[in-house]
């Protein structure tokens, strides 16, 4: 889980924001934990003691991201060189989207299982989004992004790779401004 980022737009650390309770962060990780992965790895950056705390009680592994200012690109190095050897495959998932369904990620987990494909993306009524599984063999890939750029380059490179999971829903929204959040009921 990526959740290293400065919210800029937000204007304080929207992963430590309120909605309905908890905060932001809690809900995503917490949806991630209930599809029942083998571990969840949350890369923290900024505010990261305090992001580490807001998960304090949950069965994750915190990890820091130094270079967090340089953008997604270092959070995304950092989650995956974290990983063992035993790992196949790895889920990037968004720290700001806590409307992320289980029932959704356990669908895009066994529709990945069930291909030969090497990326896997959610599409909710014709929009791709998060989150999306990587394949081991698409590591080297990921460890050599930069700057302020996620894996679109990756997943656009080499189309036959790719499996498209349609999920008949909106998109799950992400948080990057308070009207954002309070339109989740915040």
């Amino acid at each position: 889980m990526l959740a290293a980022g400065a919210s800029r737009r937000f204007g304080s650390q929207k992963l430590l924001a309120d909605l309905r309770g908890k905060p932001v962060i809690r809900w995503s990780v917490e949806h991630v934990l209930a599809a029942d992965v083998d571990e969840v790895v949350v890369v923290v950056g900024s505010e990261g003691d305090a992001v580490r705390a807001a998960l304090d009680g949950l069965d994750v592994r915190v990890i820091t991201n130094d270079g967090w200012s340089e953008g997604i690109a270092g959070s995304l190095r950092t989650g995956i060189a974290a990983l063992g050897a035993e790992i196949d495959a790895a889920m990037i998932v968004l720290g700001d989207e806590p409307c992320v369904e289980s029932a959704h990620i356990v669908a895009l987990l066994a529709a990945y299982a069930a291909s030969d494909r090497e990326i896997a993306v959610p599409s909710y009524r014709g929009e791709r989004t998060h989150p999306v599984i990587f394949a081991r063999p698409v590591f080297s890939e990921l460890l050599a992004l930069g700057g302020d750029r996620g894996a679109r380059e990756v997943i656009s490179r080499d189309p036959s790779r790719v499996l498209v999971v349609d999920f008949d829903a909106p998109p799950p929204r992400d948080i990057d401004t308070r009207e954002e959040l309070r339109s989740l009921g915040a």
